[in-house]
């Protein structure tokens, strides 16, 4: 009955603010075509708001949930018409605290002890409240100031009842309206319920918090607030408490003296040092988010907080990516659409010359403006967009990371408008190219993988005979699999001493190389 009781609001919602027009009638299947002519709204009034905001107020008015996929959305320009992104991007994140009492219940009830016994001090009005989640201010009895991140009580309830309706919808729409399908209704909530739902294990944030803060533990460009794991669960988060100026307070960053062009320019370090070196970064890098130190004005440290959401990247995407991002740099077209057409974003029969004709179409006139003018994330998004005629498949990973990028140019470019992020990230990925396939790079790799290639090595005879046993017993005889079986266990017999010269001869050359 709750379901039943909460689909029927949505509905509701939806008639309110015409959310019907998204849907054209000519272009729906089956049922759903009889169904859009029963709506009543459509023939008693014509809204007064355009479709981008009224689908903002329609998510306002579902509540917490929706709004929290309302900002999700308006990252994926990959998918959406500019205006309802521009107007998506407008929804706050923020909600109103829920009672004193509760939220000192749920910190007791976790950690095992009193308030008291906690903390020496303990604000009980928090600092700021969101939709899943809210921080108080304390300090701990051994003196240190940290916040104490708090998950709304029963919000995983509601989370799952809303978002398995927003999965029923989501089907309903790729049932019944053939257009809808191109922009994946169903793997774009299911990848929002994935995500939502990892955000209310605070003990991951804490983890993802404690890697990030150790990736750049000798670097002044990236301070990240200390975890204290024992007060830390899957619903109480308790970490350093930070000072700093939020970073689009343009007034007390000139007040404090900081350089902004270095700031920005380090912004964008910090960025790409997350994607390549460490394939591990903060892909909700948003204003809000984001704080500076003032103790350094020329040489400034950003702070990072928040970090639930992260993006990482496997060898073969940031190479591909690297090696795209610099064709790119260097208007190689050709070379764009063949990697894609190599690392199988796009379907291995692609024509190349349609594929490098089409991006040389969207990024030459872009290359005519002025170079600050270029925003190098919405190159990301053109390229994909036009890959996606061409049946690229969405990549979630590749959607995080222009979703950052997106945040992080736009921060820069706020800090200090000239920001040249080509000039700034071009001379990196050479650099990030050339050392990965450097001879102490690859003999560093080779020294890794090793062991493991050792291990199976002598077993690859084995698995050899076991695939020809599975295909010869499904097309041969018996006799023939016994008779093949004596054949390879001599020729196994045989190997297995010339393989084990190999590995001495593997181990090495690799300690040569080592040296």
């Amino acid at each position: 009955m709750k379901r039943l009781s909460r689909l029927l609001q949505i509905i509701r919602v939806a008639l309110h603010y015409r959310l019907d027009e998204f849907v054209s009638e000519a272009k729906l299947e089956g049922p759903g075509r009889f169904l859009i002519r029963l709506i009543p709204s459509r023939f008693l009034r014509t809204p007064t708001e355009n479709r981008a905001k009224r689908l903002r107020m329609a998510l306002e008015a579902l509540g917490p949930i929706f709004i929290k996929f309302g900002q999700m959305l308006s990252t994926r320009r990959d998918l959406l018409p500019e205006d309802l992104v521009d107007e998506l991007a407008k929804l706050q994140d923020e909600v109103a605290p829920f009672p004193e009492l509760e939220s000192i219940g749920i910190i007791e009830e976790s950690l095992g002890h009193s308030i008291e016994d906690a903390f020496a001090d303990f604000e009980a009005t928090p600092l700021a409240s969101a939709s899943v989640a809210q921080v108080h201010a304390a300090r701990l009895h051994s003196g240190e100031e940290v916040v104490v991140k708090v998950i709304r009580p029963a919000v995983e309830t509601i989370i799952r009842l809303d978002t398995a309706l927003m999965l029923f919808i989501a089907r309903l729409l790729h049932r019944v309206h053939p257009d809808l399908r191109r922009l994946r209704p169903v793997e774009v909530v299911t990848d929002y319920q994935h995500t939502i739902l990892d955000e209310l294990d605070l003990k991951r944030e804490a983890a993802n918090t404690s890697q990030l803060k150790r990736n750049f533990e000798d670097s002044d460009l990236l301070h990240v607030p200390a975890v204290y794991w024992d007060y830390t669960s899957r619903n109480v988060f308790v970490m350093e408490r930070i000072y700093g100026i939020p970073v689009t307070n343009m007034e007390e960053l000139q007040h404090s003296g900081i350089d902004l062009k270095v700031l920005a320019e380090r912004g964008v370090e910090i960025f790409f040092t997350q994607v390549f070196r460490d394939s591990f970064f903060h892909a909700d890098m948003h204003p809000g988010n984001i704080f500076v130190s003032p103790e350094h004005p020329d040489k400034p440290t950003y702070i990072a907080i928040d970090c639930a959401i992260i993006g990482s990247l496997t060898d073969f995407d940031q190479y591909y990516l690297a090696r795209n991002m610099l064709a790119v740099f260097q208007r190689d077209y050709r070379t764009v659409a063949q990697l894609h057409v190599e690392c199988g974003w796009v379907p291995a029969n692609t024509r190349v010359n349609d594929f490098e004709s089409a991006m040389r179409a969207v990024c030459e006139p872009v290359f005519e403006r002025p170079i600050s003018e270029i925003s190098f994330g919405e190159m990301l998004i053109y390229l994909f967009q036009t890959a996606r005629r061409f049946d690229m498949e969405v990549q979630p990973s590749l959607v995080l990371l222009q979703k950052t990028l997106l945040n992080i140019e736009g921060l820069g470019r706020q800090l200090y408008p000239d920001l040249d992020l080509w000039t700034t990230a071009k001379p990196y990925l050479e650099r990030w190219v050339e050392e990965r396939y450097s001879p102490l790079h690859m003999a560093e790799r080779l020294r890794h993988q090793l062991p493991s290639l050792l291990e199976q090595l002598p077993h690859l005879p084995d698995v050899l005979l076991d695939n020809l046993r599975r295909d010869r017993g499904d097309h041969g005889s018996r006799a023939e699999v016994a008779k093949l079986k004596q054949v390879l266990e001599k020729e196994i017999h045989a190997r297995r001493r010339s393989n084990q010269l190999l590995l001495a001869a593997i181990a090495t050359l690799a300690t040569l190389l080592l040296l």
